[in-house]
């Protein structure tokens, strides 16, 4: 089975300063500490999945392809530095304009991941930078951790890993 890491994508992997919605791929600036946290994962075995609302494409401020395009780019970031995402989910709903069952603090991306790739679920967790992601993570029966907006999320890793 797999052990893997679950991020938030605005806020953990990605710096959103200034920024409510992440849709271009010029705004789209890694943060301090993701690359040598995802390596250090690697290292030790794990996947990385990334979970993220995309609230904005049922708001209509930005498309599908948008969204798609920035990953684009996240990927090719990425890809540079021989790191491989195990996959990428998004929900693009947004509680004031309809009703789902994907959009974090519900854990259905996660339910899908985990039942997809055979996530081992004591040996997983999620790492998010507001309430929603850490409930997104219990909702989906694996722990959640809490950073700051925009922190290196590096240190903590460390720590639950060699815990």
């Amino acid at each position: 089975m797999r052990r893997v890491v679950f991020f938030d994508r605005d806020g953990v992997v990605n710096d959103d300063t200034d920024h409510y919605y992440i849709y271009k791929p010029a705004d789209f600036k890694l943060n301090e500490g993701i690359i040598d946290a995802f390596k250090f994962l690697i290292s030790k075995g794990y996947d990385i999945i990334i979970i993220t609302n995309q609230g904005g494409i049922s708001k209509g401020v930005y498309s599908i392809q948008e969204v798609k395009l920035v990953h684009k780019h996240f990927l090719n970031l990425l890809k540079q530095q021989e790191i491989v995402p195990l996959a990428i989910y998004f929900c693009p709903h947004h509680s004031d304009v309809e009703k789902c069952l994907c959009r974090k603090p519900n854990g259905l991306m996660i339910e899908k991941a985990l039942a997809r790739f055979s996530i081992d679920k004591n040996q997983s967790f999620m790492i998010g930078d507001r309430e929603k992601d850490v409930k997104c993570a219990h909702n989906a029966g694996i722990n959640g951790y809490k950073i700051e907006t925009n922190e290196n999320c590096f240190p903590l890793v460390q720590k639950l890993v060699n815990e």
